[in-house]
């Protein structure tokens, strides 16, 4: 059967190499969500769009359909090229915590538009941004994972006890119930502070933009992290290379 061309937004969320001259793409489109692609001949001198498909672009892409997984690039333009990110290791030790966790958290193709702008949101604010290190800890980097894990579905309550409804004396946090407990049912909990719950409310409540006024201490830093990672391991089954990098 046939395959047919169409085109799409993408964000380049990995590149690997593949031959001697072509690489393999994950992608996150907006019409189609995630999808894995070959760039053939890309990493030739002479490759058309070679230089535009590296990890963290904005690109507009022309894919071929096949009949196997991986879709064909026939074309590619840069939207946002993203090269600042790119060129400071704390910024891109970001950025690619931010593309694993869209790797992970949305590993399917089926279009989701909030996840794919919050993406490009993600990416033009860091381009802008002075992050910190070590990256995990960065608060644009907790900001968008928070953000991301409340898109799809695992969004941390934090306003009241999760077992018990108690709205006071918020001791810890429950992956398996996806939210703050109170001190009588913060057995086997993570420990989290009154400065950590205020601030992971604050990560969650302001805009992507505004992540770094946020003004989280080390210890409301380490407990958000906390948060992300046991939410990712007990909702996704899976751990983040780039946070242990």
């Amino acid at each position: 059967m046939a395959g047919r061309a169409y085109r799409t937004e993408a964000i380049i969320l990995r590149s690997m190499r593949f031959s001697e001259a072509d690489r393999i793409l994950h992608i996150y489109t907006l019409e189609r969500g995630r999808l894995g692609a070959i760039a053939k001949g890309a990493r030739k001198t002479t490759s058309r769009f070679g230089a535009r498909l590296e990890p963290l672009s904005h690109v507009e892409l022309v894919l071929h359909e096949g009949s196997g997984e991986l879709h064909t690039v026939t074309g590619a333009a840069l939207i946002a090229s993203h090269r600042a990110v790119r060129e400071d290791a704390n910024r891109l030790g970001v950025g690619l915590i931010g593309a694993e966790a869209m790797l992970r958290l949305f590993d399917e193709p089926e279009p989701n538009p909030r996840a794919f702008n919050a993406l490009t949101r993600f990416l033009e604010v860091l381009g802008r941004a002075d992050a910190e290190a070590p990256p995990a800890l960065d608060p644009l980097a907790l900001s968008f994972q928070l953000k991301l894990l409340w898109l799809s579905g695992y969004l941390p309550h934090l306003s009241a006890c999760v077992e018990c409804g108690a709205p006071r004396d918020l001791v810890g946090f429950s992956p398996h119930g996806g939210g703050a407990v109170c001190r009588a049912h913060s057995r086997g909990a993570l420990a989290l502070s009154p400065e950590g719950l205020s601030g992971v409310g604050r990560l969650l409540a302001r805009p992507l933009a505004d992540a770094a006024a946020a003004t989280l201490g080390d210890r409301a830093r380490r407990e958000a992290l906390s948060i992300v990672v046991s939410s990712y391991e007990e909702h996704g089954g899976f751990r983040l290379r780039t946070l242990s990098a």
